[in-house]
């Protein structure tokens, strides 16, 4: 019999894993998944897993693939031509020379850290958040310095399960970007400023952070092959070329086939994420916005919103339940109306900021409003526009910083929970002026956005030269919406009206952000 040609791709997020097997065209035939938790019993902002957690989860989640596999599609039958590995972006995993953990895990969404990553912008001159591994390792020296002098090798969820399988540390460039900055000159790490973050701890009796870090590799290159211990984990040959692991914000633009500079991936849902594919470094450092890499290298600018949809869904969910309804059915009701309500909503403007905003400098939460609300305007339609529209305009301001750094805005790919009202995408299209697309391909998210970046690693294996971009142009097939200039220059006065008001509830340095 004739053996099936496919890849796997592995994501390891923060509540659980999921593997998929796909076909040659990359199409999803089976998957699978196993879940993990947090440790227990931890001081609030303490968040924590234990990486064997994760290979367990793993291994569990291979037998749920091969268990879901179709009847004429047997696993004995596959012969896999790569692996793609993704992972949640971030975390500290603290080894010793054999690859042993030596602690528990800290993860992406630790709080613990917050001082040291302020400390690390003001020195470095490059944003890095708290959730930055460089700033975790800071704080593991100053807090924990035991633990630190017996580290030989630090790497990301991602980046260990890599390791897990091939033997070798190596780290996708998008996820080693959110372990330390990148110099975009030579697409490593920044060496200028690992002199400078290795002075802080010196005479700590630590190793040098870059003696410490996996090496640097970009979409297509080497990620290393499985080994004995991973085929007899996944249940594979040796052999199998694996791409270099990635975190799953760069996985999750992969996915979008995220490619070219100006392209820009929005994700709408309880959070809303703008990533912006860069043609140059960012310059500066701005609060709203923070910087990874995409899988090939190109600079990304990421626009984050904590208050993404909530206020708006519970408007509607409100409406729902009126006359004892259910939630379902007030998005049924509602959202045709949303449709077709004015861009100024007839004089109604929201806050939606149910938790804190730190791109705007809002540090309290629950604290959604209405304003302008009168017996002529008060319709769902109006009211429930006016949550999501308040979102949309806060990321615009976010956007606007790269705006004056005259960024290219060329097409936005929109994804998340908006996307399942597809017109929706012409209010984002119309009030950033900009086309966008809702792709067909890319849904099974992070862990296919892996299985690509396995298909191109092949590729590169047989000795193709496509560059990423040039790879991913065949997949880029969806719904795509124009902008509507009259409806553009409608938006543009209800967003003016909206930054005026916010700037008196909040002062203009919060609006801008400075």
């Amino acid at each position: 019999m004739t053996k099936s040609i496919g890849y796997l791709g592995i994501d390891a997020g923060t509540q659980g894993l999921s593997v998929i097997a796909t076909d040659e065209e990359l199409r999803v035939v089976a998957t699978g998944e196993a879940g993990y938790s947090m440790i227990p019993g931890l001081d609030d902002g303490c968040y924590e897993q234990r990486p064997h957690d994760w290979e367990e989860a793993l291994r569990q989640a291979m037998a749920d693939l091969r268990n879901r596999l179709p009847a004429d599609r047997l696993w004995d039958d596959w012969e896999l031509a790569g692996i793609g590995i993704s992972g949640q972006m971030h975390g500290e995993v603290l080894c010793d020379e054999a690859g042993n953990p030596l602690a528990a895990a800290r993860l992406w969404c630790d709080a613990r850290n917050e001082a040291e990553g302020d400390e690390l912008t003001a020195r470095l001159g490059v944003k890095m958040p708290k959730r930055i591994t460089a700033a975790r390792w800071l704080w593991t020296v100053r807090h924990r310095l035991e633990l630190a002098q017996r580290v030989a090798r630090i790497t990301t969820p991602a980046g260990w399960l890599a390791f897990r399988l091939t033997g070798e540390w190596n780290l996708g460039i998008g996820d080693a970007s959110g372990m330390f900055p990148i110099d975009q000159g030579t697409l490593d790490y920044d060496v200028r400023r690992l002199q400078l973050f290795d002075e802080l701890t010196a005479g700590a009796g630590v190793r040098s952070l870059r003696e410490l870090l996996p090496r640097v590799r970009r979409a297509g290159q080497d990620g290393g092959t499985l080994s004995a211990r991973g085929a007899n984990l996944l249940g594979l040959p040796v052999g199998i070329s694996v791409a270099p692991a990635e975190g799953d914000q760069p996985a999750a633009l992969a996915g979008s086939l995220i490619a070219e500079a100006g392209m820009v991936s929005m994700s709408f849902g309880t959070s809303v994420c703008a990533n912006a594919v860069g043609d140059r470094p960012f310059r500066g450092v701005h609060r709203a916005i923070d910087h990874f890499c995409a899988v090939d290298g190109k600079p990304i600018n990421m626009v984050f919103l904590r208050n993404g949809t909530t206020f708006m869904n519970c408007v509607i969910g409100m409406f729902g339940m009126a006359g004892g309804g259910s939630r379902a059915n007030g998005f049924a009701s509602v959202m045709p109306r949303v449709l077709t309500a004015p861009p100024d909503c007839e004089g109604i403007l929201a806050l939606p900021f149910m938790d804190d905003e730190p791109g705007l400098g809002v540090a309290r939460g629950g604290q959604a409003a209405l304003f302008g609300l009168n017996e002529r305007n008060a319709t769902p339609g109006n009211v429930a526009k006016a949550a999501l529209l308040a979102t949309i305009f806060n990321l615009r301001l976010g956007a606007e910083t790269l705006d004056e750094q005259a960024y290219p805005r060329n097409e936005i790919v929109l994804s998340g929970g908006l996307t399942k009202t597809p017109e929706l995408g012409q209010i984002v299209a119309d009030v950033f002026r900009t086309p966008v697309t809702i792709l067909e391909s890319g849904s099974e998210g992070t862990a296919w956005g892996a299985a690509l970046l396995a298909k191109y690693r092949r590729q590169h294996v047989d000795g193709s030269s496509l560059s990423w971009s040039e790879f991913v142009e065949p997949f880029g097939v969806g719904d795509r919406r124009r902008f509507q200039p009259a409806r553009s220059n409608a938006y543009d006065e209800a967003f003016a009206r909206y930054r005026q008001w916010l700037s008196e509830q909040l002062g203009i340095d919060g609006v801008r952000g400075r």
